[in-house]
């Protein structure tokens, strides 16, 4: 059961109501997430600009699915976990891709693999990366801009998973445990 109520269009109040309508044009669909955030417009607003200045990023829809999986994944939030599933398999992500993004292991793309270690390394020191992990993403032909926007998808997928655990809000995707099968 949620633990911040899930507005709708209906319920919101004028301010959450602009911000829901606008989320249903630029998704098409209203989830949860979303619906639970408005409860705080401010926090839903910056989640929302945050968001659409990735998406005109360095990334990939494919390479920021890649990302919000793995980092779902990193904080066991089955919600984003079950979400990014979805959405990678659109974005044409096979299910052994999918598995292996989540565990983190190889890729078959050297870059992309780098780019999730990279991800990982910022999540698991808080952001105080090594020298030595900024060389070997360099190395692998991660850019200036890619490391900037690692970190920016870090920071929004963090805020979305740390809600969804804050807030519960009903699973609107197909179950994805987050704890994986070893």
């Amino acid at each position: 059961m949620p633990r911040l109520p899930q507005l709708t269009v209906e319920t919101a109040d004028e301010e959450q109501r602009e911000l829901l309508e606008g989320t249903l044009k630029q998704l098409g669909k209203l989830p949860n997430l979303y619906a639970a955030l408005a409860n705080g417009p401010a926090a839903l607003r910056g989640y929302l600009a945050m968001r659409e200045a990735l998406v005109g990023g360095s990334f990939s829809a494919r390479q920021r699915e890649q990302l919000a999986l793995f980092i779902a994944q990193h904080n066991d939030c089955t919600y984003c976990v079950s979400a990014h599933t979805l959405r990678g398999g659109k974005v044409g992500l096979s299910e052994q891709e999918l598995l292996d993004t989540r565990h983190g292991t190889d890729s078959g793309d050297p870059h992309m693999d780098q780019v999730l270690r990279f991800a990982g390394a910022v999540m698991a020191t808080g952001g105080r990366v090594t020298d030595a992990s900024l060389v070997d993403a360099r190395a692998a032909g991660v850019t200036d801009a890619e490391i900037a926007e690692i970190v920016g998808h870090v920071a929004l997928n963090v805020l979305s998973n740390f809600f969804n655990h804050v807030a519960q809000p009903d699973l609107d995707f197909p179950l994805v445990p987050a704890q994986l099968a070893e």
